[in-house]
């Protein structure tokens, strides 16, 4: 397409956000989601894999960071370019029935075709991303907007905790080793093959007993940048990750 043709198609597609959605956060469903973030691995994983196959746009726009998000109306890719210290924000409209997956390729396919027409119009790569930043909402968010947070999460198995029957935020507790114990002890009395249990159980959960036993004393984490409910790109491994847990474990 022409430059000017282009650009009309862009602005005829730009609209406000309208309010979040709450759902899963590759496709929006709502339906039997109870407290996952999403609906089915696959889901999460064919999002992913569309996002990283579109980084071509970024790379060209020289995006430092990217966030992707999208409500039941919109989709919406925030990008904070180097040496920028404002955030552009593509805004386009979801379509019927379509995946949020399938609108960022479409939206991803059309600034990417704009791009390479300004480009081969003036010969200069500079131009052809001025001009499809021209085409971004701007509304004065400022850059630390779109820098990602930094989290800490336990290098913990996620089976020794399921063993033991303990969740996540067991593991901020000041008194970690009592919790630990009294939840071995209770799967102990249930699962000991002297009181009739079964001894692979049993073994799992004493194994379960140990790993959290020398976390406690010697904690590990592993550090994760990004969101909790918005998808992120790094400019510098022009990768995208899925939005992180909501809280930090101290």
């Amino acid at each position: 397409m022409a430059g000017r043709s282009a650009k009309k198609t862009i602005e005829d597609c730009k609209v406000v956000p309208a309010a979040g959605t709450a759902g899963c956060l590759s496709c929006g469903n709502r339906q039997d989601m109870g407290r996952r973030k999403y609906c089915t691995i696959e889901c999460r994983q064919r999002l992913r894999r569309t996002l990283n196959m579109r980084t071509g746009l970024l790379r060209a726009l020289n995006v430092r960071y990217a966030a992707f998000y999208f409500t039941d109306d919109t989709i919406i890719l925030d990008v904070l370019a180097f040496g920028s210290k404002e955030i552009s924000s593509f805004i386009y409209p979801r379509s019927n029935r379509k995946k949020p997956a399938d609108d960022f390729s479409r939206m991803a396919d059309m600034l990417g075709n704009a791009w390479w027409n300004e480009r081969k119009r003036t010969n200069k790569k500079y131009l052809a991303s001025r001009w499809v930043f021209e085409q971004a909402h701007h509304n004065g968010s400022q850059a630390d907007q779109v820098q990602p947070l930094e989290i800490r999460i336990p290098s913990v198995k996620g089976r020794s905790l399921i063993h033991l029957k303990l969740g996540k935020s067991v593991l901020g507790s000041k008194e970690l080793h009592r919790v630990i114990k009294s939840a071995y002890r209770k799967q102990a009395m249930k699962h000991h093959p002297d009181r009739g249990g079964d001894s692979a159980a049993f073994r799992k959960i004493h194994q379960a007993y140990q790993e959290l036993i020398q976390w406690a004393e010697s904690p590990t984490f592993v550090r994760r940048r990004g969101f909790p409910d918005k998808w992120f790109y790094d400019g510098e491994t022009n990768r995208w990750v899925q939005p992180t847990p909501h809280r930090e474990v101290a």
